[in-house]
């Protein structure tokens, strides 16, 4: 005779859960009826245990913040924080759902932060939940649609599976905005800018200032960064559609933690954490060199192992005397371009696109096709492959200005630059 199971009564399951939650060992919800508070020290917790949210206050300051670290990880990382902006001055504060928004809430009961929902046909009680994947989310408790996501809203770090860049339908632009400084998670001064006219391309602005360019999506990665290198765990995807123009990564191994982040001083840095080193080590980061900062060489090149670092390329010369380490002025044509036919090209390997701003894309068609294309064109200063995989494909055609353009000793791709014949040499 088979024995039955002797499995716990619900009630007693409903008590330990309540016990629990008396006790302030964490769940991965919050609903209308609760409240995260400063003083229970309670926090909420991802299914898989992996991510972690709760208020938090940094070492150096006596200000409170909510945010999201990853919970496995003893070196406390904050991934995301809500009020960046608006900390709470003192230990009393709340987290609450209140008329279908997340709402923190100080001393007083005055709200600081909100999802500033508006609207909206939600007749169901809505619950917030901590993903397995880092994302805080507010949804109906129903049909479990997400109302607001904090996905949309990145700090100064890009988990896996987020996007960072424009969602074209609804407008959304989900950009990386810098710490003020590595114990201070209100905004600094850095941010990033996907640029979405001609070639897209990711730019990181000091202010209002562009101070580097990732270069465009060649099919692997951005071509401003050869660092960036195959690895086992790591999928890199780039999307350009009707849709959306973003960027994101996906780990395929879940022992493996890596981020992507804007830091202080406006590196993009990617970090991989080394569980036998108990640290957080850079696979790559940049700028790197000066040869990184946006027009260090105006209409010229850039070669960080030349002295000066600013060249010209064949059939230009440089605008200002070269011993004069007038760098910036960069370099004009030798000889103005025809357009009757007689014009050709010299090709440039390993560089880094120029800036591609005044651009036009042809996916669709070869190398040997964009030149003809290029020649055809009057304005066409430029031409490359959108994509190095298999070969080459794909068109890109510079019609003005050929900026911030840099050598590589290793990475890069073929550039062809149009010159007038008597410089074709």
């Amino acid at each position: 005779m088979r024995s039955v199971p002797n499995y716990p009564h619900p009630y007693i399951l409903i008590f330990v859960f309540i016990l629990f939650r008396a006790l302030g060992v964490s769940a991965s919800t919050l609903s209308a009826t609760e409240s995260l508070t400063i003083s229970s020290n309670k926090t909420i917790i991802s299914h898989s245990e992996l991510f972690e949210l709760g208020f938090f206050t940094p070492a150096s300051s006596s200000r409170w913040y909510l945010g999201i670290w990853y919970k496995k990880i003893p070196t406390r990382t904050y991934v995301w924080v809500a009020n960046r902006d608006t900390p709470l001055s003192h230990s009393n504060g709340s987290l609450k759902i209140s008329s279908n928004n997340l709402v923190i809430f100080d001393h007083s009961n005055k709200p600081v932060w909100s999802t500033n929902l508006t609207g909206g046909n939600v007749r169901s009680p809505v619950v917030a939940e901590l993903l397995d994947n880092g994302n805080f989310v507010l949804r109906d408790s129903n049909n479990n649609e997400y109302l607001w996501q904090s996905f949309h809203f990145p700090t100064d770090t890009l988990l896996p599976d987020m996007k960072l860049g424009w969602d074209l339908k609804s407008g959304r632009n989900r950009f990386l905005r810098s710490r003020k400084a590595p114990d201070d998670p209100s905004s600094g001064d850095y941010s990033t800018k996907f640029e979405t006219r001609g070639f897209p391309e990711v730019y990181v602005c000091n202010k209002e200032s562009i101070v580097y360019r990732s270069g465009p999506w060649d099919g692997i990665r951005f071509n401003g960064i050869p660092e960036v290198r195959p690895v086992d765990y790591l999928v890199l995807n780039f999307s350009a559609t009707e849709e959306e123009i973003t960027y994101s990564y996906h780990i395929t191994k879940s022992n493996i933690y890596s981020i992507l982040t804007l830091t202080p001083t406006g590196l993009l840095q990617r970090s991989t954490w080394v569980e036998r080193l108990q640290s957080w080590r850079p696979l790559w980061y940049s700028p790197r060199d000066i040869c990184n900062n946006y027009e260090q060489c105006g209409y010229g090149y850039c070669d960080s192992n030349t002295s000066p670092v600013c060249n010209c390329i064949h059939g230009f010369k440089p605008r200002n005397k070269w011993d004069l380490r007038d760098d910036f002025d960069g370099c004009v044509r030798k000889t103005r371009l025809s357009c009757d036919g007689t014009d050709g090209f010299v090709r440039l390997k390993n560089m880094k696109l120029p800036d591609t701003t005044k651009t036009i894309v042809d996916r669709g068609i070869g190398i040997e096709e964009c030149e003809a294309r290029c020649l055809k064109h009057c304005n066409c200063t430029a031409f490359a492959n959108t994509d190095i995989r298999n070969g080459g494909s794909g068109c890109v055609i510079w019609t003005g200005d050929m900026l911030d353009i840099r050598y590589f000793a290793e990475g890069g791709q073929d550039l062809y630059v149009r010159l007038a014949a008597a410089d074709l040499g």
